[in-house]
């Protein structure tokens, strides 16, 4: 397909209040769009819940360094046979493009301030005292909606730096037979994993498929709760000038929209496929990090 030309940077600078949820939620609100979730919304998605089958969307930690992995998980024994039990330490900084992780809202700053209008000097030396992971104590549990969009191109993985636009998501959507509801935790596929796979690690600080800037207005208007891919949303270079981010820095500082980076979605789109379903119930527990950026986390899917 012809690929749209890339919005100015002005576009992005208007979508920060045009797509910004400041106080829709509260003047005090820690959640943001989680607060979409409601609880008929999960007693709906229980429903899902047919053959029980479950599947982990998480990689495994990733102890190893690589181009893609400069800062790996520490992972220390301090208990083994010689001590005479088993034990562990282990330590790591979740954000980049390797941890299985979410981001709290205290994540991304712009023009200062931190989603709902908070003070970036809130986020301290000794954590972020406004919208901290420990916020999302309670979890996520909603209906989770998988547009695998190699699929939908009818390729088993984009390239690295391919950008995804709102019209990949409508047709990946009708591809699904679904469409995307208000209080959906929703996935996005590239294919990364398959396409490491093939080639090897490359530099996602350089290349990264994922989702156009252009697919803001899309995941506002269609009311999603959280967003999670096996990149890190945003396509790699942004294709525009001046910005890097812009999924992260309107979706997060703008929208409140907690996103889940470097998911493994192989495993749930084979078991989708099998099912023939993209929807699924699905259930997220971050660790309770007191003041945390984020968390490493491990999604369960429930068919």
């Amino acid at each position: 397909m012809q690929k749209p030309p890339p919005l100015p940077a002005y576009e992005i600078e208007r979508f920060h209040d045009s797509l910004s949820n400041w106080g829709r939620f509260g003047k005090r609100d820690q959640l943001g769009t989680l607060n979409l979730i409601s609880n008929q919304k999960r007693v709906e998605a229980s429903s899902l819940i047919r053959t029980g089958r479950t599947v982990s969307c998480s990689r495994i930690l990733p102890t190893r360094p690589d181009i893609d992995n400069p800062n790996p998980v520490q992972h220390h024994m301090i208990g083994t046979a010689s001590e005479g039990w088993g034990g562990d330490y282990f330590g790591m900084a979740p954000h980049g493009f390797a941890t299985s992780h979410i981001d709290a809202l205290c994540h991304i700053f712009h023009k200062s301030k931190i989603y709902n209008g908070y003070s970036i000097e809130t986020v301290t030396a000794h954590g972020a005292l406004e919208l901290g992971i420990h916020e999302l104590k309670d979890g996520i549990a909603s209906r989770g909606v998988l547009l695998d969009i190699p699929r939908s191109r009818g390729v088993p993985y984009l390239d690295a730096g391919d950008p995804i636009f709102p019209e990949d998501l409508t047709s990946a959507e009708e591809d699904a037979n679904l469409t995307v509801e208000s209080g959906d935790v929703l996935f996005i596929r590239t294919g990364r994993w398959k396409l490491k796979e093939k080639q090897g690690a490359w530099n996602p600080n350089e290349r990264l498929a994922g989702l156009d800037a252009s697919c803001l207005p899309w995941l506002h208007e269609k009311g999603v709760a959280a967003l999670g891919s096996d990149g890190a949303s945003d396509v790699i270079p942004s294709r525009i000038e001046g910005i890097s981010l812009p999924i992260h820095t309107v979706a997060i500082v703008a929208m409140g929209l907690h996103l889940l980076d470097n998911l493994e979605l192989e495993q749930l789109a084979e078991v989708c496929s099998t099912e023939a379903r993209w929807e699924f119930f699905i259930a997220i527990a971050p660790l309770l990090l007191f003041r945390g950026t984020a968390s490493p986390v491990n999604p369960i899917a429930i068919f």
